[in-house]
């Protein structure tokens, strides 16, 4: 018999598309057919295929976790918040388009 937990409770919806309300369900799904290591398993794959869309998902259910994790790599990376804005402002300057 396979070992399964409660999921967890989406903690912030903000973010998420309706793909990705798509994808919880088919996450959601593992678990209730094959319970923490299926959903391992799905989680695994959603990775690999959608890093993007992973990291809306997690998010979603771990914004602390998530944020911690950013932060962490940012300053292992020598980011700093200021860096982030400063590259998001040269991104969306019009000068870029000339």
């Amino acid at each position: 018999m396979t070992k399964q937990s409660e999921p967890s409770e989406i903690a912030d919806t903000s973010s998420l598309k309706d793909a990705d309300w798509a994808e919880i369900n088919k996450l959601k799904r593992a678990h209730e057919l094959g319970g923490d290591r299926a959903l391992h398993l799905a989680c695994k794959e959603l990775s690999s295929k959608d890093p993007i869309r992973y990291f809306r998902i997690m998010a979603a259910y771990f914004p602390g976790r998530v944020a911690e994790m950013l932060k962490d790599a940012m300053a292992e990376a020598g980011l700093t918040l200021e860096d982030i804005r400063e590259m998001l402002r040269r991104a969306e300057s019009p000068a870029r388009d000339q």
